[in-house]
């Protein structure tokens, strides 16, 4: 049904909890459906609930080892098993974490499918893009990997070509793991440095093994990049691959902690260059993909002020009913957050910088600038490997 576009949603998946202190506060989730609702979106597009993701289906990317300990800890959070990564800090146990984690995979499956049969064009599923989950590990909030679950699932359903585009600020480790000796899965993640921040790993030096060799894409932003250098680095790196890959499906990570007011990590982005990237996404999946695009959420650690209002975007951008970034948010959702959050949520969909602007690669670089220098590092590494200029 061309045009047509699925928000994947079931209220079930607020229940990913992992406790009062924890930073992946679930109400990120709750706000963004509500903010989506306020604007009407809903009503432009499908509201899907797909069916949890099965034992068959995990296991395309999940050992089965794992799995079964994550559905001991679900059952027994007293019990988990830290080998597992599991009643750790950053992933502690807790009560039907393996059934909402399936269910959050499932809604990124069926996205997945819903792209790839042409029931839809675009399908989002925000409260996925997990992708620090390993085959046989929870990591960085994660229990499963819903990124990789769907691309695993477009492969099965005879996918020959699907490009990852992840611009959460963590590097995509589990995504890129999980396909590391497959050249029919390329991965891009833009991402802080692995010096200053979690996972360590996305060096320009990551490039694939095997027959993977120059699949996997890495552009390690010095800490501090703000708008104009994160779009550059972007437009710099990722429209030239998709041209040369020529992907079938596009499926995209949209993690919000690379805002300036994201507590966990350290680069300077605003909202209007979210917005950016998101449309470029979009019109990228377009020009290459036949417009087959599975759109993610991800990171975000400013539950109130930041995720709900980036996420709407990418909501209305999929549903083709882009929010406008002057766009002054509705009261009443503002009063539900007060209501829930005790803080006032922010009253327009916009940092104040919009039209955002950056310098084209192809006006030339400094070689002195660090910025420049990691987007040079990343075309050394990666594009020669697959016949490109750097």
């Amino acid at each position: 049904m061309s045009g047509r576009a699925q928000l994947m949603w079931d209220e079930a998946v607020t229940g990913y909890d992992f406790g009062p202190d924890h930073p992946m506060d679930p109400v990120r989730l709750e706000l963004t459906r509500k903010l989506v609702g306020a604007f009407g979106l809903d009503r432009e597009m499908q509201v899907v609930s797909a069916k949890p993701a099965g034992e068959s289906t995990l296991r395309l990317v999940h050992r089965e080892d794992y799995i079964d300990a994550v559905k001991a800890a679900s059952a027994d959070p007293a019990g988990a098993r830290g080998a597992y990564g599991l009643g750790t800090v950053d992933d502690p146990a807790f009560a039907g974490m393996h059934e909402v984690s399936a269910l959050i995979a499932g809604q990124s499956v069926g996205a997945a499918e819903a792209v790839w049969r042409g029931h839809a064009d675009h399908a989002v599923n925000f409260a996925g893009g997990l992708h620090h989950a390993m085959p046989g590990g929870a990591s960085g909030f994660c229990i499963y990997n819903d990124a990789a679950l769907a691309i695993a699932r477009l492969l099965e359903l005879g996918a020959e070509r699907v490009v990852y585009v992840d611009v959460d600020v963590h590097h995509g480790d589990g995504v890129q793991a999980a396909f590391w000796e497959d050249p029919r899965v390329l991965t891009i993640s833009l991402h802080e440095h692995p010096h200053t921040l979690f996972p360590q790993t996305g060096w320009p030096q990551e490039t694939g093994a095997g027959a993977g060799e120059g699949a996997a894409v890495n552009v390690a932003l010095p800490a501090g990049t703000g708008d104009a250098g994160w779009l550059r680095a972007f437009h710099a790196v990722v429209p030239e691959l998709l041209a040369e890959f020529r992907p079938q499906v596009v499926v995209s990570q949209h993690g919000a902690d690379t805002h300036f007011e994201d507590p966990l990590a350290h680069l300077a982005v605003s909202l209007d260059a979210q917005r950016a990237v998101q449309v470029a996404c979009h019109e990228l999946a377009h020009e290459y993909a036949g417009g087959k695009w599975v759109a993610l959420g991800g990171g975000g650690y400013a539950v109130v002020d930041v995720v709900p209002r980036s996420w709407t975007h990418l909501v209305g951008i999929a549903a083709g009913r882009p929010v406008a970034p002057e766009a002054v948010i509705p009261e009443q959702w503002r009063q539900a957050v007060f209501a829930r959050t005790r803080q006032w949520g922010p009253q327009r969909m916009t940092d104040g910088r919009w039209p955002v602007s950056w310098d084209s690669w192809e006006s030339g670089y400094d070689p002195a600038d660090r910025l420049d220098q990691a987007v040079l590092a990343t075309r050394r590494a990666a594009f020669p490997l697959r016949g490109l200029l750097p």
